[in-house]
């Protein structure tokens, strides 16, 4: 995975080393600019069960920032903020590959180094009694939730 290009950042930003479940790295470039999730839409993507993108609505491409073409075929884990703990994602991971649903506050990262908050609902795509991939419905979560979000997840790291 390509590090991020501080040609496509808005603004002043940061640079942040992140390595992920799967041991690859990438430096993301952050900024403080959050872009509101926009009311009555939901942004839904699909994986492979390795967590790999193979399907996009336009509201995850609108949000994301990136093209379609950039984000199928790449590991969904292309959005994910330093700020959000790796904690989080574990528990994710420990629910769906087991056929639980699950749900959570996520704090994303855009390709402009921006970020936008979701509550997320993250389910296995069972056929024949074996899981194919997983499909996420991400809604515009309550401000007093991302409040409490911002507050919790740094004691997680």
């Amino acid at each position: 995975m390509q590090d991020m290009n501080p040609d496509d950042i808005t603004g002043e930003f940061k640079a942040v080393d992140l390595t992920y479940h799967d041991g690859a790295r990438r430096k993301v470039l952050v900024t403080e600019i959050e872009v509101p999730f926009p009311d009555g839409r939901l942004i839904v993507s699909r994986t492979d069960p390795d967590g790999i993108i193979t399907h996009v609505n336009q509201s995850f491409v609108d949000m994301a920032g990136f093209s379609e073409d950039e984000l199928v075929g790449v590991p969904h884990y292309i959005l994910r903020h330093p700020d959000m703990p790796p904690a989080a994602f574990k528990g994710l991971w420990d629910d769906v590959q087991v056929g639980k649903r699950w749900q959570g506050y996520v704090k994303n990262l855009r390709k402009d180094g921006g970020y936008y908050w979701v509550y997320a609902t993250v389910i296995a795509n069972v056929r024949e009694g074996e899981v194919v991939g997983y499909t996420s419905v991400r809604r515009k979560p309550s401000r007093k939730k991302i409040q409490e979000c911002e507050a919790l997840y740094p004691t997680l790291f």
